[in-house]
């Protein structure tokens, strides 16, 4: 039987830095990553719970699967994470099993560093101060990835629930940050260098016509296309990027409506993190431009991921 690795062991084997940097190799190299399955599995009295399965492989090195789960509301009704998850790592030799991970813990920190990546070519060399949209398990690791690329000072938090918007500021402050909750989100917008937005929502949280000349806007959440975190308006004025153009395509909520609303043409797209990472488009060229990378999660995330959590067990 393959060993598992539960959180902690994924948490030590993948700091930010070193999980950035393993993305932007891996998405420079490229391997093979079809798109995901996708299944609405209904509940009643409830939003739908949705399973992602999720393969990609590298030909004889590794093969590897994440199941996930995403059952919204789960943090409140159950205490759970809404979003859980195993992954299996097979040898690319051999076929033979490798390692069990713990794929919540992977799926939380691969999220943001890929997020961090795109920052990292996006956004102003100086950005200091950081709007969190949003405040379950994958906000504050959205927050300490995006400091490894950028000098981030200040926090601003924001969720629709004061109190947990607050939870997470003292936990912030709690590590250095100058946190703080918010509930105005709107005047938040406008101090902000960096807005980063995890949620499930399905109405835009971030105004274009309120977004300030110079701000990289990360959007995280809306990963169906009845999802939206974004509106048309930021979407005519922003430069465009994606993590996987395909995935964006398929899936991105905000990426599928605007193009849908002819606010975004597919033209417009200006690239995803492959282009990126091989230097085959430009990332932030003006000052005053306004960037959003829209993100829905991609298998060769998690297997970047995956293989560095299994380098580093001894034998």
């Amino acid at each position: 039987m393959p060993a598992f690795l539960d959180r902690a062991a994924v948490d030590r084997a993948l700091p930010y830095a070193a999980l950035i940097g393993a993305l932007r190799e891996t998405f420079a190299e490229g391997l093979e990553a079809p798109v995901r399955h996708h299944h609405e599995i209904p509940r009643a009295g409830k939003d739908p719970a949705t399973l992602l399965l999720m393969p990609a492989w590298r030909p004889d090195r590794e093969i590897g699967v994440k199941l996930l789960t995403i059952f919204p509301g789960n943090e409140a009704a159950t205490g759970l994470p809404s979003v859980q998850a195993v992954y299996l790592l097979f040898d690319g030799a051999s076929g033979a099993p490798r390692a069990l991970l713990d794929g919540t813990a992977l799926t939380l920190r691969r999220t943001a560093a890929a997020s961090a990546l795109a920052t990292d070519f996006l956004a102003r060399e100086d950005s200091s101060r950081l709007l969190m949209i949003g405040a379950g398990a994958l906000a504050p690791h959205l927050v300490r990835a995006h400091a490894v690329v950028r000098p981030i000072r200040q926090v601003m938090v924001w969720n629709r629930t004061p109190e947990r918007a607050r939870r997470l500021a003292g936990e912030l402050a709690r590590e250095g940050f100058e946190a703080r909750a918010v509930t105005d989100r709107i005047a938040a917008l406008q101090e902000a260098d960096i807005v980063s937005c995890a949620t499930m929502s399905t109405t835009p949280l971030v105004p274009g016509d309120r977004v300030r000349p110079g701000t990289h806007v990360d959007l995280v959440g809306a990963f169906r296309p009845d999802m939206r975190e974004s509106d048309d308006a930021l979407m005519r004025r922003a430069e465009v990027y994606v993590d996987t153009t395909t995935g964006a395509l398929a899936e991105a909520g905000d990426i599928i409506q605007a193009l849908r609303s002819g606010a975004l043409s597919r033209e417009a797209i200006r690239g995803d993190l492959y282009a990126l990472c091989r230097g085959r488009c430009a990332g932030r060229r003006e000052p005053a431009a306004i960037t959003v990378f829209k993100s829905v999660g991609s298998a060769v995330e998690d297997l970047a991921a995956a293989a560095l959590v299994a380098a580093s067990v001894p034998g």
